[in-house]
């Protein structure tokens, strides 16, 4: 993952519990779990095979029809020209009052079947009743699939064959490759106008962030998390979208004493100013604390960027497409331009 909070998640997810219950024996006979292929002919009529991050060859008689992602994977699975194949989602999708996450992108959330919304949700009989062909999902450590329970994923996984795609440790480049690789496998047409111009706007986006760092050199960038007892500070080494940044020359704080995993440096709320930084990234996600939350904590007020006015929301698991990172790459040159030295 590449935040304070999901990796804490990741680090708990023994404590975490999916609903739902079924008779095994016959949820396989549905899905047809045996299938065998080479890869795909193109009009989908012929065997497919795709080898995901595990390194696994995942292979079905045709080309998957049925597929159930985390949401921000249909999200990034839409930008690439996927559409009817997503009938199922799971992960944050729809907030408290019924409008759609902002993980969800172009997804019509109304249109698949939401398999659980939180942390920890994934309904097996929803699931199952879908007739899931693929299942796909992120992998932030070794055969760690993003959302997908431990305590069920003995009953899910045989289902359906599954695509896990890294997005730890390495550029933001690479998922988004290999997420247009997977949805062109699937029947998508990467040379559609739609994507071109996405990829055109994410270069161009890239180029502007460049040019940022130039115009204002010296600006140094914290990207953090909140939660109620902890501050938690992002490390450019493992986030794959600050990696990225920081190829591009942003000045990435790197915190010191990491957490399991590398994930991040959790702080007590006293120690916040542990960092000097000018520009400060906030995770943007309803699980995280937002700047109106924080108002209540004064080692957070007495931040200099945060007196200067100099925070930016940042999508802490962002959308692995052209067209879902472009306006964060945007947006982050935007701030850098504007940002001024105060730490």
């Amino acid at each position: 993952m590449t935040d304070a909070l999901s990796a804490r998640r990741l680090s708990r997810r023994g404590l975490l519990a999916a609903g739902g219950a079924a008779t095994l024996a016959t949820l396989l006979a549905a899905c047809g779990k045996d299938d065998t292929a080479k890869p795909a002919a193109g009009n989908g009529s012929g065997p497919w095979a795709f080898t995901d991050d595990r390194g696994t060859k995942v292979e079905a008689a045709a080309r998957p029809t049925r597929v159930v992602a985390f949401t921000g994977v249909a999200a990034a699975l839409i930008d690439f020209g996927l559409d009817r194949q997503l009938v199922g989602v799971f992960g944050e999708t729809k907030r408290a009052d019924g409008t759609a996450d902002p993980q969800a992108g172009d997804l019509n959330v109304e249109g698949v079947e939401i398999l659980g919304n939180v942390w920890g949700e994934f309904s097996l009989e929803k699931y199952a009743a879908l007739r899931p062909e693929l299942l796909v999902t992120h992998m932030y450590d070794p055969d760690a699939l993003w959302y997908v329970p431990d305590e069920s994923k003995s009953k899910i996984l045989p289902l359906a064959p599954s695509v896990a795609i890294t997005t730890a440790r390495v550029p933001m480049t690479k998922p988004i490759e290999r997420y247009a690789a997977l949805a062109e496998s699937l029947g998508a047409d990467l040379s559609a106008k739609k994507v071109t111009d996405a990829k055109t706007r994410f270069d161009a986006a890239a180029e502007a962030v460049r040019q940022a760092v130039k115009a204002n050199p010296g600006i140094k960038v914290m990207a953090c998390s909140g939660s109620p007892d902890l501050f938690y500070v992002s490390n450019p080494k493992v986030s794959t979208d600050l990696m990225y940044f920081a190829e591009l020359g942003v000045d990435i704080v790197v915190p010191t004493k990491l957490e399991s995993g590398d994930y991040f440096e959790a702080l007590s709320w006293e120690n916040t100013g542990k960092f000097p930084a000018d520009l400060i990234l906030l995770d943007n996600r309803s699980t995280a604390l937002q700047p109106k939350d924080l108002t209540a904590k004064p080692t957070w007020q007495q931040l200099p960027a945060v007196k200067a006015n100099q925070v930016t929301a940042w999508d802490a698991v962002p959308r692995f497409s052209y067209a879902g990172s472009a306006p964060l790459l945007e947006n982050l040159a935007t701030a850098i331009r504007n940002a001024k030295k105060v730490s």
